[in-house]
């Protein structure tokens, strides 16, 4: 809107200088049957001028652009071509209104002529009114240019109002493509997202990731960093640097700051005069060894490789767009230059069209920058071939009775779709072009070289590499930080991404750098990793199963002990009445062996892959019937210190003792608390299956919990008992030899406290797999302790020394016992 505002403020000053300008050259008009205007900069204002009154601005006074020149003649040559043709507009004659536009503030009056009617502009105004003002329309269908982004969207407005097809071979500006503010506009040059994606497919193909990227101060360059930065947001690209260059730029501290950076690639995104500002700057402060980046507005510009020092800048990449031969020109200019003309030739209709250009050859002229002639010769041909679709044109002859409007024109434009130099000529909805294809361009010493292309329609992208030489022969590097080894993660340092320190990931972690290179990724439950790595591995699970050695082992271990027992109490059973047996304790050692028996079995369920129920009878069975095993014991040695000691001091407490079979009830009382505890304990927290994954990080081992809140009850009453025990046995340490059970009990439970004070020392240092193993075998342990040092020797006796096995010795050995006693 600030340039349609811009536009109207000026509308009335430059219609009273329309007036008063007289003269123009004749190469900017031809007359026809309809015509088409043209807006060319042929002229560029090196600084701003001022006036006290308004007036015509004098182009023709400023430098020329050659370039500019040249796509000047292109639409001369190619009207002139289609006037020539007799398949395109047959018989109809197409002439044109060139202008030289060359402010975008203060060279009005040749958009003024372009929309007017006699120097007067006719609004519209009712569908009758309309009507009546038709004939007196001007001829004018459809406008080229201009050439820049701040021209179009100055002048642009004026041409919507009345739907006049704008045709634009050089604004390249994003909002031009929106309908809704540029109805009638289209354009033959690809908007600046194309040229910034293909910049940044180069960027990514070299991988530099550290740019500066410098642009003009107006509406073509600020849309272009704006474009840039959007399309770097998802890739490892980051801006270092940005400056929007004018007139007034300070180019000393541009490049001290892109030193100061260390950035090695820069991006000039700007139209010729400022890049060669930039790059003549660059000459003069001794800027080397960088990668520069052109656009398509100046790489192909033969002043700026021709500048003394060029080389030494570095190695100049470019965006381009294809070079098109186009049949015939060359010809054309040779046969124009070849005529006499002068500036001040003839009187003609329009003022301040004067080229100052009669001195440029014809060699001159073609050796310039040929960018853009494609996009002048497909505009002038879209009008063209739209007019043609209007007039209803056929074999020979159009429709030359019909009123032609721009906005039937512009109708036919959108709708274009035509054969030139084997393009397919056609628009998007936008207004886009929907053909051509960027160049990849490379500052050989001696030319500028292609060297790769970017295509469009297909998405296709390539560059050879071995066409170019770069300043330092090899591909430079470009990063604010040297890329990280594998398994090392970025940490970001500072605002920008790409400046980072690398930091190894840990044990139980993995970098994707893929993905996100700035995370360690922690490793699943079941997954492991090693310090440094890019991924996991799956942790073993480990269990003994019933095939390992150890648990075949300690399962014929257990079936030993089982026989065993059985053994001793068929033993016991054939000799129950002998002296050994009954000081073993009677029927209590049948109670005790078939206990010990019961306790062996859960050695069976340590193997094999925990379940819940195997994990409770890996308790259940020892901690219960180990309670009534030593509960026995705990009675039998209360009585071997009764019978002896203390049965002369309290004969009453004897005889209660036996009368009312005291120690039964003391071993049933056991039994009944320690199932208590255990039924409260496991109601409370049951064992169950759990996988350790803190001691090994490679390995899981599939064992059982420990609750010690729920397990605390029955082992602190076994211990209890264990205490008893130990405490009547100690009691009974020098009694008669064949009567000291209690010896044998004390050494028992030594072995027990013993194995478990091992077990439970291992069991805190060590958590492999083989911990189950050791469990196992201290249950088999405190087993085997009283049966080897308790039942084994009075097995021994009945066996191998019936004689002690006899009252009479039992008798003599009491008897001894008083003796030393009374003495």
């Amino acid at each position: 809107m600030k340039h349609f505002h811009v536009s109207l403020c000026l509308l009335v000053l430059f219609l009273k200088a329309l007036t008063r300008c007289t003269v123009t050259a004749s190469e900017f008009q031809l007359e026809g049957d309809y015509l088409i205007g043209g807006l060319f900069n042929l002229h560029y204002v090196t600084s701003p001028i001022y006036y006290d009154r308004p007036e015509a601005f004098d182009c023709s006074s400023q430098p020329i652009l050659i370039p500019n020149y040249r796509r000047f003649l292109i639409m001369r040559f190619s009207v002139e071509e289609i006037n020539n043709s007799t398949t395109l507009l047959p018989n109809v004659s197409l002439g044109y209104e060139i202008f030289d536009h060359c402010s975008d503030t203060q060279n009005f009056p040749g958009i003024f002529k372009l929309i007017s009617d006699n120097g007067s502009i006719q609004p519209w105004g009712q569908p009758q009114q309309q009507q009546l003002h038709r004939s007196n329309d001007s001829k004018v269908i459809g406008v080229i240019g201009p050439f820049t982004s701040t021209h179009t969207l100055t002048v642009a407005p004026l041409f919507m109002v009345d739907l006049t097809p704008v045709v634009s071979y050089g604004a390249s500006i994003s909002i031009l493509s929106k309908n809704t503010n540029f109805p009638s506009f289209l354009r033959t040059v690809h908007p600046n997202k194309d040229v910034i994606e293909v910049i940044v497919n180069i960027l990514l193909y070299f991988n530099w990731s550290w740019v500066a990227f410098l642009n003009s101060d107006d509406d073509f360059g600020i849309d272009g960093l704006e474009l840039f930065l959007n399309r770097i947001k998802d890739t490892d690209i980051c801006l270092g640097y940005t400056k929007a260059l004018n007139d007034n730029t300070n180019y000393s501290q541009v490049f001290k700051q892109i030193e100061a950076q260390k950035i090695n690639v820069i991006i000039a995104f700007a139209p010729k005069l400022t890049a060669e500002a930039l790059i003549d700057s660059a000459i003069q402060l001794n800027i080397t060894n960088k990668v520069w980046i052109a656009d398509d507005g100046w790489s192909l510009n033969t002043k700026i490789h021709k500048m003394d020092g060029i080389k030494n800048i570095g190695t100049v990449l470019g965006v381009s767009q294809p070079l098109v031969t186009i049949p015939g020109f060359s010809d054309f200019i040779y046969s124009y230059k070849s005529q006499i003309l002068y500036e001040n030739a003839g009187q003609q209709k329009f003022c301040n069209q004067i080229c100052n250009c009669s001195n440029l050859t014809a060699e001159y002229i073609l050796s310039v920058d040929p960018s853009f002639s494609f996009a002048v010769y497909s505009a002038v041909y879209a009008v063209a071939y739209a007019l043609h679709n209007v007039l209803q044109c056929g074999k020979g002859s159009c429709n030359n009775n019909m009123t032609v409007q721009p906005y039937m024109v512009l109708a036919e434009l959108r709708k274009t779709n035509f054969t030139l130099l084997n393009q397919s000529i056609r628009f998007n909805e936008n207004g886009d072009p929907e053909f051509g294809s960027y160049s990849i361009v490379f500052w050989n010493s001696g030319a500028v070289q292609e060297i790769g292309f970017y295509t469009f329609q297909s998405v296709n992208f390539f560059i050879n590499t071995t066409n170019i030489q770069w300043h330092i022969n090899k591909v430079p590097t470009s990063m604010c930080s040297p890329k990280c080894c594998e398994g090392y993660a970025k940490k970001p340092n500072g605002v920008q991404k790409c400046c980072f320190t690398c930091e190894i990931c840990p044990n139980g972690t993995y970098i994707n750098s893929t993905e996100d290179p700035f995370t360690c990724i922690h490793c699943k439950d079941t997954e492991w990793s090693e310090e440094g790595s890019t991924s996991c591995k799956l942790r073993v699970v480990e269990y003994i199963a019933f095939t390992d050695t150890g648990a075949i082992l300690l399962i014929i271990g257990s079936c030993a002990f089982m026989g065993l027992t059985l053994a001793m109490s068929v033993l016991f059973a054939i000799n129950y009445n002998t002296p050994v047996v009954r000081s073993a304790g009677g029927p209590m050692c049948f109670l005790i062996l078939g206990c010990l028996t019961l306790c062996s079995v859960s050695v069976f369920f340590y193997f094999g892959k925990p379940t819940t129920s195997f994990c409770i009878m890996r308790l259940l069975p020892f901690t219960l019937f180990y309670t009534v095993g030593l509960a026995c014991f705990v009675v039998r040695s209360f009585q071997i210190v009764c019978i002896f000691k203390i049965t002369a001091k309290f004969p009453q407490l004897h005889s209660l003792w036996m009368k009312y079979h005291g120690q039964w009830w003391i071993i049933a009382g056991a039994f009944v608390i320690q199932t208590l505890l255990l039924l409260i304990g496991y109601c409370y927290g049951p064992p169950v299956p759990y996988d350790e994954r803190f001691w090994y990080r490679d390995k899981i081992i599939v064992d059982c919990t420990i609750n010690l809140k729920a397990t605390a009850g029955p082992v602190i009453f076994l211990a209890s008992l264990c205490s008893l025990c130990f405490i009547f046995s100690y009691m009974g340490k020098d009694l008669p030899k064949n009567y000291n059970e209690a010896k044998a009990i004390t050494f028992c439970l030594l072995l027990l406290i013993l194995t478990w004070i091992i077990f439970t020392t291992v069991y805190m240092l060590y958590r492999d797999r083989f911990i189950i193993i050791f469990n196992a075998l201290a249950v088999l342990s405190s087993l085997y302790s009283f049966l080897l040092w308790y039942f084994l020797p009075k097995c021994y006796i009945i066996i191998f020394q019936p004689h002690k096995n006899t009252q009479q010795y039992f008798q003599g050995l009491i008897q001894n016992y008083t003796k030393t006693l009374s003495q």
